[in-house]
């Protein structure tokens, strides 16, 4: 999400101001599930090609009206999802019969997720009043913001490890492996500095980066604060910004792209611990850079843009088919961004659904770009790329509207990701879902298995 939705409301003001595109025009794309298949019992609208299989909905302790769900990851036959009041560990061992193995009380927003080996790290980029699990919201200019370790080689009990403060908090990180198995590295991602805060003093044109020792978390800390950018205050400059929102790693290629509210940028990680910035992009069509995907031969990169920070109605045909949506970028051979086509769902929803482009990564499709996304209360999408002036909607499984037009509500799905054969959506209010797809064109992906997912971690995938 953009913020935290105090953070979003406010941010909304400006986006309602945006320019019209001024770009090459973007037609509407067409989409090859457009016959749907009946609505299903609880009122779900699928292609023909995908269905919901199993649902597991949240409960207590997180049944509260603002006990939202966020980001997914996976190890083996588990997936952990993020929640604005912890987390929660489910048992996917039978993907059409999942099971609460346990909920971690935890609050902080967003509690963006991340696991590997025994470690399990959350983000929070709400202010509390200390770095424990029993820690309410605090002072907004001096509270405690920051990434927390866990434990989790017993699912049944994560045990806290460690937190470390992080320069304005930590909204979204990701995980990048070391130069050997010894340490991983964190990129953290926050933005909104205030000059009236202790922790969060502007200009904010850095990520932090923390070292983590996997044999000892506990001796984790911050190992540099990299300047990304130079416009330093002036936010007049074209692509200025305060910040990242999420970066995409793909080790492999030694290469990071990273959405920086402004701007979008590539980077050279071969020292994890020294990232260059290789080239920065603006956008005219683009709000909120939000997120990124790259193509499995990492010749390409799909931006998001989240235009109205994730709880506007930005999916209609007012706001049009080039904002709100994803743009197609090419990695050209000198490492520089060109711009191809833009995709957005074509199905147009009401005025009381959120909606804009959300998280999504790639199905193991040999010799395509194929990547499943989350719309909020737009649904699940799963879009063909591989033309990447044309690309086409291939699935779908949309929920609808939670209320009316005179009740909006927070809502839908936050992150939808392919883990071994199935897709997995974390929706705000409804909890897990999984959803099968059953298509020639991505049947080839049942047969890659992986033992871990971080979907900003990417791997390649046997093309």
């Amino acid at each position: 999400m953009g913020a935290a939705v105090a953070g979003a409301a406010l941010l909304l003001g400006g986006c309602a101001a945006d320019p019209a595109p001024s770009g090459p025009a973007a037609s509407a794309p067409a989409s090859a599930g457009a016959s749907s298949a009946p609505a299903s019992a609880d009122g779900v609208q699928h292609s023909p090609n995908a269905r919901l299989v199993a649902n597991v909905p949240l409960s207590a302790p997180f049944n509260d009206d603002e006990a939202w769900g966020t980001d997914l990851a996976f190890q083996g036959n588990y997936a952990y999802v993020g929640n604005y009041e912890g987390f929660t560990v489910h048992d996917i061992s039978d993907p059409t019969k999942p099971k609460v193995v346990t909920r971690v009380v935890c609050p902080g927003g967003q509690n963006d997720i991340s696991v590997t080996g025994n470690l399990l790290f959350l983000s929070v980029d709400d202010a509390m009043d200390d770095d424990t699990c029993e820690s309410s919201h605090g002072d907004m200019l001096d509270g405690w913001e920051g990434i927390r370790i866990f434990d989790i080689s017993d699912k049944t009990r994560p045990r806290y490890v460690k937190s470390l403060a992080t320069r304005c908090g930590s909204h979204t990180h990701t995980l990048v492996p070391g130069e050997d198995a010894s340490k991983v590295y964190l990129y953290v991602s926050s933005f909104g500095p205030d000059a009236q805060s202790t922790h969060c003093q502007p200009p904010h044109d850095s990520i932090a980066i923390v070292e983590v020792p996997t044999a000892n978390p506990g001796q984790a800390k911050v190992v540099a604060q990299p300047q990304l950018f130079d416009d330093g205050v002036d936010e007049a400059k074209t692509g200025a910004t305060s910040g990242c929102h999420d970066i995409t790693v793909y080790p492999e290629k030694d290469l990071a792209a990273g959405a920086c509210l402004g701007n979008g940028i590539l980077m050279d990680i071969s020292k994890p611990a020294e990232p260059k910035v290789l080239e920065q992009v603006t956008d005219e069509n683009f709000a909120i850079w939000h997120s990124a995907t790259f193509s499995n031969d990492g010749t390409r990169v799909i931006f998001s843009d989240e235009l109205g920070g994730g709880i506007s109605p930005t999916c209609d045909a007012e706001t049009g088919p080039t904002r709100g949506a994803d743009a197609m970028y090419a990695i050209t051979e000198d490492r520089k961004l060109e711009r191809k086509g833009f995709f957005k769902i074509p199905r147009h929803q009401t005025s009381s659904e959120n909606c804009v482009a959300h998280n999504g990564s790639l199905l193991p499709v040999p010799g395509k770009t194929i990547m499943v996304q989350a719309w909020y209360q737009g649904g699940v999408s799963v879009v063909d790329y591989t033309d990447p002036d044309s690309p086409k909607e291939i699935a779908y499984v949309d929920r609808g509207p939670l209320t009316g037009p005179d009740n909006p509500r927070l809502g839908g799905s936050w992150s939808a990701y392919y883990y071994n054969g199935y897709i997995y959506s974390s929706d705000i209010t409804k909890g897990l879902d999984v959803i099968a797809i059953d298509d020639p064109l991505t049947d080839p992906a049942k047969r890659v298995t992986v033992k871990e997912l971080n979907a900003q971690t990417q791997v390649s995938y046997p093309e």
